[in-house]
C-alpha cells in the first residue's frame, strides 16, 4: 500500500472501531484495539505492523505521559495522600511481589513457556499491577461515583499507578541488560534519571514560565502550538538521548507546564495530538494480537485472565478492609481495579522491545489484558449485585445508613434537602437557619459530616444520587431540593429520582456555566444557577460602582438582568430596593399542587385569568415532572404543580380558585 492508502486504512479502522464502541457504550480504547486486530497481519492482513507505524504510535504514549504530568498536582496528592501513598502504594507493591513470586514459581516447577528469569518476572509484575484509568474514571463519572467511598479509593490507587509508571519506564530497559551488567545498568539508569529530573525540576520551572509567557505575548496560536510540540518532543528526545525512555521526558515536560498559569490552555491544545496518536498506539497493540493463539491456547489465556484479576481483587479487598473500609466498599474497590490497563500495554510493549518476554507468552498476556478490559464495564455495571450477593453485611450497612437519615428527618416536613455540604451547601444552610426554615443535608465526606454534625448542623452521611437516601431524607415531604455540587451526571441522577418520585418538589441546581442548561431543565430542574453568570453579574456591579454609577442604579441593573435570567426569582426582586417596604406586602412564590377533583382541571391558564387577580404563573410542572409552557392555552391536569408569584392575599385567592372554584 502507498502511504496515503495506509493512512486512510488506519483512519477508517479507527473511526469504525470507535463508532461501534460508542454505540455499545464501551470505551474508545477497545475500538482501537479491535480495529488493530482486524486489519493486522493475523486477521485480514490489510496492514503490517511496520517499524514506522510503531514509532508513530509511540508518540501517543509520549503525549499520554505529557497529559499525566500536566495533571500532576501536589495539593491534590496531599489531599488524597492516604488513598494514594497508602492504598495505592501497597496495591502496586504487593501486586508486583505476588506476581513476581508466582511467575518464578511457574518458571521453576512448570518451565516451557514459563521459563524466565527474575528480570522478566519483575517486568511482568509491573505490567499486571496497572489498571485502566481511562475506562474506570469514565464509567465512574457516568455513574456519579467519583465522590463515593469506593470512588475516592479507586481514584487514589489509579493516581499512584500513574506515578508508578515513571520509575518502571526507567527500570524495565535496565532489566533488559545482560546479567553481568545488570547492576551497573540499574544504578546508571537511576543516577541519570535522578540527575536529569533534579536539573529539570529545579531550574526548569522558572525557565518554562518565562518561555511560555514570552511566546504567549506574541498572541499567535500557531506559535504557541509549535512551542508545545517542541517542548514535549524535545524533552522526550533529551531523555532518550540520556539512555532513558521518551515517555519519561514527556512526563517531566507535563510537570513543568503544570506549574505555570498556562496548564489549562496547554491541556486543551495538546488534546487532539494525544487522542489521535494514542489511538494509533492502541491500533498497533491490537495488530500484535494473534487470534489463532486465542483459539489454540485458550486455557492459557483464560488462566492469565482469571488469576491476575482475582489476585488483584483479593489484594485490594484485603488492603482496603485493613485500612478501615467496610467489606462492601472494599469489594467494590477491588472489582473496579481488577482489570489490566493502558499503561500495562505501554510497559508490555517496552518489555517486548528489550527482549524480556518470549513471543510465545507475549500474545496470551496481551489477549488476557484485552479481555479483562472488555469485562470491566460489566464488572462495574453489576458490582452492586455482586457485592449484595457476597457481602450480607453491606446490605445491613446501607440499611443502617438509611435508618440514620430517616430517623433524623422523620419529624421534618416542608424542609429543604441540600445535596452536597461543601461551601455552597453550608452557606445555603446558614441562610435557611436564619429564616427558620428546616433543612436536611446529605454529603459523602465522612470528616465533613462528622465535624458539621458535631457543630449542630442538620447533616448526615448519604449519597444524594441514590433514591433510598433521598426518600429517607423526606423527599416527598420536602418543600424544595437544592443540588449544590457541579457534577452534571450526579445532578441528573438526583433530578431523575426527584422527577419520578416527587414531581411536585421543585429542584434548584448549581452549575459552573450554562453549557448543560437545556439538558438540566429538560431533566426537571426548576431553576439552574450557573456560577459564571452570577460571577459576571457581581463583577459588573463592582465595576459600575467603581466608575461612579449610583449604587441604587447598579442594584436595579443587576436586578433586571436577574429578572431576565431567573424567572423564579422575579417575585423576590420587585420592591427589593425599598427598605421601608413591609415584608407582608412583598411578592413571594407559592406552590399549588392540583389533586384529583380540583375545579381547575381541564381548564386552560387563559380561562383562569390569574393575572387579573395580580398573580403570575412562573412555572408549570406536569405530573410526570416535565416542565411545560405557561402560555394561555396550557390545559391543567391532575398532579400538575403551579408555581405562582404575587402578594400573599392574591395568592390565597388564586389557590382557592384553582382548588375550590
Amino acid at each position: 500500500m502507498s502511504s496515503l492508502a495506509l493512512t486512510l486504512l488506519y483512519l477508517l479502522a479507527a473511526v469504525l472501531g470507535v463508532v461501534v464502541c460508542r454505540s455499545l457504550k464501551l470505551p474508545p480504547m477497545l475500538g482501537y484495539l479491535a480495529a488493530g486486530v482486524l486489519i493486522g497481519p493475523h486477521a485480514l492482513a490489510l496492514a503490517q505492523n511496520s517499524e514506522g507505524v510503531r514509532h508513530l504510535g509511540e508518540f501517543g504514549v509520549v503525549f499520554l505521559m505529557f497529559a499525566i504530568g500536566l495533571e500532576f498536582s501536589l495539593p491534590k496528592l496531599r489531599a488524597m495522600r492516604r488513598q494514594v501513598f497508602g492504598l495505592g502504594f501497597l496495591q502496586v507493591g504487593l501486586t508486583m511481589v505476588a506476581v513476581s513470586l508466582a511467575a518464578l514459581a511457574l518458571s521453576r516447577w512448570v518451565g516451557g513457556v514459563w521459563d524466565m528469569g527474575w528480570q522478566t518476572a519483575l517486568a511482568l509484575s509491573g505490567v499486571m499491577a496497572m489498571s485502566s484509568t481511562a475506562i474506570v474514571v469514565k464509567l465512574m463519572a457516568e455513574r456519579a461515583e467519583l465522590e463515593s467511598e469506593h470512588g475516592r479509593r479507586v481514584m487514589g490507587v489509579l493516581l499512584f499507578q500513574d506515578l508508578a509508571v515513571v520509575p518502571l519506564l526507567v527500570l524495565i530497559p535496565a532489566l533488559g541488560s545482560s546479567p553481568d551488567q545488570l547492576l551497573t545498568a540499574l544504578g546508571w539508569a537511576l543516577l541519570k534519571a535522578t540527575v536529569l529530573v533534579a536539573l529539570l525540576l529545579t531550574g526548569g520551572q522558572r525557565l518554562m514560565r518565562w518561555w511560555l509567557t514570552m511566546v504567549a505575548r506574541r498572541k499567535s496560536d500557531e506559535l504557541f502550538m509549535l512551542n508545545l510540540l517542541l517542548i514535549t518532543l524535545g524533552l522526550a528526545w533529551l531523555t532518550e538521548l540520556a539512555g532513558l525512555s521518551l515517555a519519561l521526558g514527556a512526563f517531566i515536560a507535563g510537570v513543568l507546564v503544570s506549574e505555570t498559569e498556562y496548564r489549562h490552555q496547554v491541556g486543551t491544545d495538546i488534546r487532539p495530538f494525544h487522542d489521535v496518536l494514542l489511538g494509533l498506539f492502541f491500533i498497533t497493540i491490537g495488530m500484535m494480537l494473534d487470534w489463532h493463539i486465542l483459539v489454540d491456547r485458550w486455557a492459557l489465556v483464560l488462566g492469565l485472565l482469571a488469576v491476575p484479576l482475582v489476585l488483584k481483587l483479593v489484594i485490594i479487598l484485603l488492603l482496603a478492609r485493613g485500612m478501615g473500609a467496610t467489606t462492601g466498599v472494599s469489594l467494590r474497590t477491588g472489582l473496579y481495579l481488577a482489570q489490566g490497563g493502558e499503561f500495562g500495554f505501554v510497559l508490555l510493549s517496552l518489555t517486548q522491545t528489550h527482549g524480556l518476554v518470549q513471543p510465545a507468552l507475549m500474545n496470551p498476556i496481551l489477549a488476557a489484558m484485552v479481555l479483562s478490559m472488555l469485562a470491566t464495564p460489566f464488572l462495574i455495571m453489576y458490582s452492586n449485585r455482586i457485592v449484595m450477593k457476597l457481602v450480607a453485611s453491606d446490605w445491613l450497612q446501607q440499611s443502617l445508613q438509611m435508618t440514620t437519615i430517616a430517623r433524623k428527618a422523620i419529624n421534618t416536613s416542608r424542609h429543604v434537602i441540600i445535596c452536597g455540604y461543601g461551601r455552597c451547601g453550608q452557606n445555603l444552610a446558614r441562610m435557611l437557619e436564619h429564616e427558620g426554615i428546616p433543612y436536611m443535608a446529605l454529603d459523602l465526606d465522612p470528616d465533613r459530616v462528622r465535624q458539621a454534625a458535631s457543630a449542630g448542623d442538620s447533616v448526615v452521611y448519604g449519597d444524594a444520587t441514590r433514591l433510598q437516601a433521598l426518600m429517607a431524607a423526606g423527599l416527598v415531604r420536602a418543600s424544595a431540593v437544592a443540588v449544590t455540587y457541579t457534577d452534571v451526571p450526579a445532578t441528573l441522577k438526583v433530578l431523575a429520582n426527584a422527577r419520578s418520585h416527587a414531581p411536585q418538589v421543585p429542584v434548584v441546581v448549581r452549575t459552573q456555566d450554562d453549557l448543560y442548561l437545556d439538558q438540566l431543565q429538560d431533566a426537571g430542574a426548576t431553576e439552574v444557577v450557573p456560577e459564571a453568570i452570577e460571577g459576571s453579574l457581581m463583577l459588573a456591579s463592582h465595576a459600575l460602582a467603581l466608575v461612579g454609577v449610583p449604587m441604587r442604579r447598579v442594584l436595579r441593573l443587576v436586578q433586571d438582568q436577574r429578572d431576565a435570567r431567573y424567572t423564579l426569582l422575579r417575585g423576590y426582586f420587585h420592591g427589593a430596593d425599598d427598605d421601608t417596604a413591609n415584608e407582608r406586602d412583598q411578592e413571594r412564590l407559592s406552590t399549588v399542587n392540583l389533586p384529583p377533583g380540583s375545579t381547575a382541571l381541564g381548564l386552560s391558564l387563559g380561562q383562569l385569568a390569574l393575572p387579573a387577580m395580580g398573580v403570575r404563573v412562573v412555572n408549570l410542572r406536569r405530573s410526570s415532572g416535565r416542565m411545560d409552557t405557561t402560555d394561555d392555552g396550557a390545559l391543567l391536569a391532575a398532579g400538575d404543580t403551579l408555581v405562582l408569584s404575587g402578594h400573599p392575599a392574591a395568592l390565597a385567592l388564586a389557590e382557592d380558585k384553582l382548588l375550590k372554584g
